[in-house]
């Protein structure tokens, strides 16, 4: 589990809200994709044995093979352990102050940004296609004031309740931010209110 407390500039009153990575539906259909790229050599195999069985015994032909095969099932496992890199590594956190935003390039390139959770001015939620759709993932947009205007979170799973997520605690962050920033319109209001009361 994260810990709060080694999140980047970490306040005392700080709370991890929610964790979101990619849908795992988005995993799956990638490793499905790399199981087929390691059965249809096996099944290119076993066809041009069914047909020829003798070529497989010229000297040259079987240790061609093998190495080509090794390096072929070796960028295949590279490519499935990317994949799984990836969809850990990139990941979204929401506190109960700011929005971190974790991308992974390639195995050696990561890039942290952060939103404070009082600049957000929209969030917009996206599903498009067929598969999007039936198992419920897509883009959460959250639009803002600072220096990356536009944090996108990727193939989330249930985008609309994450915006609605953002939204409420934005607004929660604005109210402290404005009662912080005017202290004197706070305690004007108190005295009004207890006199009214």
């Amino acid at each position: 589990m994260l810990s709060a407390y080694r999140l980047p500039n970490f306040s005392p009153n700080e709370k991890i809200i929610k964790i979101v990575r990619r849908d795992l539906i988005i995993l799956l259909g990638r490793l499905l994709y790399g199981a087929v790229l390691i059965v249809l050599p096996l099944v290119l195999l076993a066809l041009g044995l069914f047909y020829n069985p003798a070529w497989l015994s010229s000297p040259l032909i079987y240790p061609v093979l093998v190495l080509s095969a090794s390096v072929y099932f070796l960028f295949i496992w590279l490519f499935i352990f990317f994949q799984f890199i990836d969809y850990y590594l990139d990941l979204w956190i929401i506190t109960s102050e700011r929005i971190i935003d974790i991308q992974q390039y390639g195995f050696f390139s990561r890039v942290i940004a952060e939103q404070r959770l009082y600049r957000i001015q929209d969030v917009a939620s996206e599903t498009h296609g067929f598969w999007a759709t039936i198992f419920r993932y897509g883009e959460v947009y959250v639009q803002t004031a600072g220096e990356k205007q536009r944090f996108t979170f990727y193939q989330i799973p249930n985008p609309d309740d994450i915006r609605n997520t953002i939204i409420q605690l934005a607004e929660i962050s604005k109210k402290k931010q404005y009662k912080i920033a005017n202290p004197a319109v706070n305690a004007n209001l108190a005295s009004v209110l207890d006199q009214n009361l």
